[in-house]
């Protein structure tokens, strides 16, 4: 049996369509993840959570300098952590968690320029 040509270009219109659907569909749920999570990240600010990023930043240039490379900030068991990565000025990779509220460090990693060379 043969399949018309108008029928035939339908289908592929579909498949293609449709194929276009579920390319864009998980892009379109993280954009709405990133907004809500852009949302709660300033509620936090606005009710004193979290310390504002202009601040934490200032004070990680006295105590860490280097120059800051990533910036996340998350919820982590009920806890705002910013999480900093920063590159040293002798190349070590410094990976950072701090409180957002206090700004005290959680966690710190240090990876050396030699060992990441290898």
């Amino acid at each position: 049996m043969r399949i018309p040509y108008q029928a035939r270009l339908l289908l592929l219109c579909a498949a293609l369509a449709s194929a276009a659907l579920v390319l864009l569909l998980p892009e379109a749920a993280r954009a709405s993840s990133d907004d809500r999570d852009h949302d709660r990240a300033r509620t936090a600010l606005q009710a004193g959570e979290v310390m504002p990023l202009k601040t934490l930043l200032l004070q990680l240039e006295r105590s860490h300098p280097g120059q800051v490379l990533e910036v996340e900030l998350e919820q982590e068991h009920g806890l705002w952590v910013y999480e900093f990565k920063l590159l040293q000025p002798d190349g070590r990779l410094v990976q950072l968690d701090l409180d957002a509220r206090s700004g005290a460090v959680l966690k710190q990693r240090v990876r050396d320029r030699d060992r990441a060379d290898r």
